[in-house]
């Protein structure tokens, strides 16, 4: 009897999973490794080069580059309108992209493969090859110097992409629950609301995510379509700011840091969000089991 825990210390199951962790841990490593370069830079006194190594935390830690650079350039504003952009994108995005998806998924099996290849051709299309076109129709509709000619792309899903994860989603719930829901008599907006978005939380999420991530560091669409300074997000903010002193390398990485800031902190709770829904799913397939 006193063998039987040395014993299962050898277990391979115990041993994968110690295998697995530490495997993990570095990888995550490798991933905050450049995050702690950047804050611990921004804490430099501004002037100096960015260290040749790596750097944990400086000496002296100049806590007031993160108010200088608000100082410098109205920052505080270029917040407040990239927040804006992101905020009204990331609603207006998940209710197109999942009607598109949805309806994706209702239609015939050759309707539906055509318009996946469609959503695959297009994702394909260069970013570069839509700017002309885009600014032209953009000046035709009054819509330069505006915040609707940076978050006009939400109208048809964003991003292929999110359309696509929707889809592939919606087909992942069962066929007979929207036939029973037909045979209720509930309507297509009906069955979408009520029985395709909750079975696809997960999708909500990622979307979510991924469409703060590309409307938050966006700064090639402002640059091509705003003209007031005034209406500068926080990406064409940190430009401006670098151009005011290129070599100032500490104000440099405060402002990368205070643009990432509000990245990770979305992280962190889709994080949990995450792991609430994969509890969830595997009651759920507990139960159907």
């Amino acid at each position: 009897m006193r063998f039987e825990p040395l014993a299962a210390s050898h277990d391979p199951a115990w041993v994968r999973s110690g295998l697995f962790h530490i495997a993990a841990s570095t990888i995550s490593f490798l991933f905050v490794l450049p995050l702690i370069w950047v804050i611990s830079s921004s804490l430099r006194t501004p002037g100096l080069p960015p260290p040749h190594s790596i750097e944990w935390f400086p000496s002296h830690a100049e806590w007031s580059n993160y108010r200088t650079i608000f100082e410098l350039v109205p920052l505080g504003s270029y917040l407040l309108n990239s927040l804006l952009i992101t905020l009204l994108a990331i609603p207006l995005t998940i209710v197109v992209a999942s009607w598109a998806g949805f309806a994706m998924a209702q239609l015939p099996v050759r309707i539906r493969s055509i318009l996946l290849v469609i959503a695959v051709m297009l994702r394909m299309v260069p970013v570069t090859a839509l700017w002309l076109p885009r600014f032209v129709l953009y000046l035709q509709l009054n819509l330069i110097d505006t915040y609707w000619a940076l978050i006009a792309p939400v109208w048809m899903g964003s991003s292929p992409l999110f359309v696509l994860i929707f889809y592939w989603s919606f087909r992942r719930t069962p066929s007979a629950l929207f036939e029973s829901a037909r045979l209720d008599g509930l309507s297509a907006f009906g069955i979408w609301a009520w029985i395709g978005l909750p079975h696809a939380r997960s999708a909500i999420v990622a979307v979510s995510v991924l469409t703060f991530a590309q409307y938050w560091n966006d700064f090639v669409n402002p640059l091509l379509y705003l003209k007031s300074e005034s209406r500068y997000t926080l990406a064409v903010g940190l430009r401006v700011l670098q151009q005011l002193d290129t070599t100032n390398w500490p104000l440099l990485m405060a402002g990368a840091a205070v643009m990432t800031l509000p990245i990770l902190i979305l992280f962190v709770l889709i994080q949990r969000a995450f792991w609430i829904e994969t509890i969830i799913g595997g009651t759920q397939n507990g139960k159907e089991v």
